[in-house]
C-alpha cells in the first residue's frame, strides 16, 4: 500500500486508480479543447523567460520562492486550507507538472504527486528528501499501515531545510545560468534565516523541565531528534488513522508517568481524540502546526516561532 494510501481517507472517494484513470480522460479532454486561461500558465512564463518551478505543499513553496525571487515563476499545488496528505491532483495540475521546469516535492507526503511525478516529470523533480539524512519510521508507525521508511516531515527541523534551500537554489541555477548568482545569493539568504531559527530552538529548548512531547500524530520527528525531545504520538504518519484503544492506553499511561501537561492538537486536523485523552490524563491542549499549510497570518518562520512559544510553556522551558 502507498504512504497515506487514499484508502484509509474520508469515505465517498475515489481510489487512487480511479482518480488517476479520470485525471488521464480529464487531461487529454482539456488539451484536445481550445484552452481558457485562468492566470498565468505554465507555458507563458516559459515564454516569459522565467523557469516555471511547482511546488508540492506550503513550506516548500516558501523555499522556492525565497530561492526563486523574481527569477522564477512558483506556483503551490496544495491550496491554504488544504491538508497536504489529502491532495487530489485537477487535470491542469497534472499538465502543468508535465510543462513544468522543476517539481519540488518530497516522496511519500502526497501519493498523487509521487504518482504524477513518475509518470509525468522524474527528470525535473526535486525530491527534498534526497539531499538530507531523514529519521527512520518507527516500527510503531509501521504498524499502523503509514507505509513508508522514512518520516518525511523533515521541513520541521530548521537545519535540514536550511540544507534543502541551498541545495535548491543550486538546482535552479543549474535550469537558469543567466540567474545564478540571483539564486545562490537569495538560497543563501534564506538558509541564514533558517539556520538563527534552529539556534533559537536550541537555547529555547536546552532546559526544559520535561522532554516528552504528546502529539496528535507524529509529525514531529526532526524537530524531536533535533533538540533532545521524545515524541509520543496519538496516531502514526497519517494523521486522519484511527488510534486503537491499546496505543491510546499506552499514550495515557506515558503522559501520566511524564507529567505531560499538554496534549498538542493541529489545526487540520480533528482535535476530538485529543481533547478525550487531554481529559482522562488532566492535561490542556495547544495547537502544535507542523506547518504543512500557508499560516493564516505570517510565513514558515512566525509559525516555527509560534510552536517553539508553544513548546516553552508546555515543556516547562526557562
Amino acid at each position: 500500500m502507498p504512504p497515506f494510501s487514499p484508502k484509509t481517507r474520508r469515505a465517498g472517494r475515489l481510489s487512487w486508480p480511479r482518480r488517476r484513470a479520470a485525471a488521464v480522460l480529464g487531461a487529454a479532454a482539456l488539451l484536445a479543447t481550445p484552452a481558457c486561461s485562468e492566470g498565468v500558465t505554465a507555458s507563458a512564463d516559459q515564454a516569459e523567460g522565467r523557469p516555471t518551478v511547482l511546488a508540492a505543499f506550503y513550506p516548500l513553496e516558501w523555499i522556492s520562492v525565497k530561492a526563486g525571487g523574481q527569477d522564477a515563476a512558483v506556483t503551490g499545488l496544495t491550496q491554504p486550507g488544504v491538508e497536504p496528505h489529502d491532495l487530489e491532483l485537477t487535470p491542469r495540475q497534472i499538465a502543468d507538472i508535465e510543462r513544468a521546469d522543476l517539481i519540488v516535492y518530497i516522496k511519500g507526503v502526497q501519493p498523487a504527486v509521487d504518482e504524477a511525478v513518475m509518470e509525468h516529470a522524474a527528470g525535473k523533480a526535486f525530491d527534498a528528501a534526497s539531499v538530507v539524512a531523514t529519521v527512520p519510521s518507527t516500527a510503531e508507525q509501521r504498524s499502523t499501515g503509514d507505509g513508508v521508511s522514512y518520516d518525511p516531515h523533515l521541513w520541521l527541523d530548521p537545519s535540514r531545510l536550511a540544507t534543502v534551500v541551498a541545495k535548491l537554489g543550486e538546482r535552479l541555477a543549474a535550469i537558469d545560468r543567466a540567474h545564478a548568482a540571483g539564486y545562490a545569493s537569495r538560497a543563501g539568504t534564506a538558509a541564514g534565516e533558517l539556520n538563527a531559527l534552529d539556534a533559537e530552538f536550541r537555547r529555547t529548548l536546552a532546559g526544559c523541565a520535561t522532554r516528552t512531547l504528546v502529539t496528535s500524530h507524529t509529525a514531529f520527528g526532526y524537530l524531536a531528534e533535533r533538540y533532545n525531545l521524545r515524541q509520543v504520538g496519538i496516531s502514526g504518519l497519517d494523521p486522519e488513522a484511527e488510534p486503537d484503544p491499546a496505543r491510546l492506553a499506552r499514550v495515557a499511561a506515558t503522559a501520566r508517568e511524564e507529567g505531560v501537561t499538554t496534549i498538542f492538537t493541529e489545526e487540520l486536523v480533528s482535535p476530538k481524540v485529543a481533547e478525550v485523552l487531554a481529559g482522562e490524563v488532566g492535561a490542556k491542549t495547544a495547537v502544535l502546526n507542523p506547518i504543512e499549510s500557508r499560516p493564516a497570518q505570517g510565513d514558515y518562520l512566525s509559525a516555527a516561532r509560534a510552536n517553539l512559544s508553544a513548546l516553552r510553556t508546555a515543556l516547562g522551558c526557562p
